[in-house]
């Protein structure tokens, strides 16, 4: 027998009443939360990749197994896409190993999303296509503010550009989703109602297998003008390590292991 997926279950059945109100405070604020060393070098190991192989970027935000980031990769040939998952085991789940791996044009990457989007953002990247495929729901009517739409990152999202496309299968995140769009730009998302025979990603084939509705918001963000902001360097000029990020990481692994050492005696 089959496993069956359990729809969404949320105590919240309309669209939010304070979504354009928290959507508003972000547009008019800067999420100034600090990046990680690890994700400056990761993403600077990234760029690297990225200006060698000179294609379009197609980002799959959130891959999971990076299953559909393989199948997107392989119906666009002309560019490079990139998963990213800060989920070790998930990844682990596809067979990738470590934090970076490519393969053709599929590069998947083990780094916190946020921090790849406003770092992405800084070196001035414009995306191609931007997929958002099935994210965490977060169900609860409190939780709103980690939703992507609810999230202060999220017009951050809007300034990386393209084509971006959310699929979900709980009809209130995709109808708050259009609702944020359309406050931003009036008229620029389709919703609809989608049918798959073969689910793009993992979870698309559970959900689907399960019988769940499922859901598609498209937008085109070409006449996205974005806030203006100050683009600070990816690292400073004067940083020890700027041309060599690799070193960033083995020493963060050294100091883990160190840490550990120091305490294992005391669980004894």
């Amino acid at each position: 027998m089959r496993y069956q997926s359990r729809p969404v279950d949320s105590g919240q059945t309309e669209i939010h009443s304070q979504l354009l109100s928290v959507l508003e405070v972000h547009l008019q604020t800067e999420y100034r939360k600090p990046i990680s060393v690890q994700s400056h070098a990761l993403f600077a190991s990234v760029e690297k990749l990225q200006t060698k192989l000179h294609k379009p970027i197609i980002l799959d935000s959130g891959c999971g197994t990076g299953a559909a980031t393989f199948e997107l990769a392989r119906h666009h040939r002309e560019a490079l896409v990139i998963g990213v998952d800060k989920s070790s085991h998930r990844l682990a789940l596809g067979g990738m190993r470590g934090e970076i791996q490519l393969e053709d044009n599929c590069l998947l990457v083990r780094m916190n999303l946020v921090d790849f989007w406003r770092l992405a953002l800084r070196r001035g990247w414009r995306l191609e296509k931007h997929y958002l495929l099935y994210p965490n729901p977060w169900p609860k009517a409190k939780h709103l503010r980690r939703r992507w739409y609810g999230h202060p990152v999220f017009p951050q999202i809007l300034d990386l550009g393209g084509k971006l496309e959310l699929r979900c299968n709980w009809r209130v995140y995709a109808e708050e989703f259009q609702a944020a769009m359309d406050y931003v730009l009036p008229g620029i998302c389709d919703l609809r109602k989608i049918k798959v025979e073969t689910g793009l990603s993992l979870f698309e084939q559970k959900y689907t297998a399960s019988g769940h509705t499922l859901y598609q918001c498209s937008c085109s963000l070409d006449a996205w003008n974005g806030r203006p902001r100050q683009t600070p360097p990816l690292m400073p000029s004067d940083h020890p390590y700027r041309d060599n990020p690799a070193e960033i990481l083995q020493r963060l692994h050294q100091r883990r292991r160190h840490v550990i050492r120091r305490l294992i005696p005391m669980c004894f």
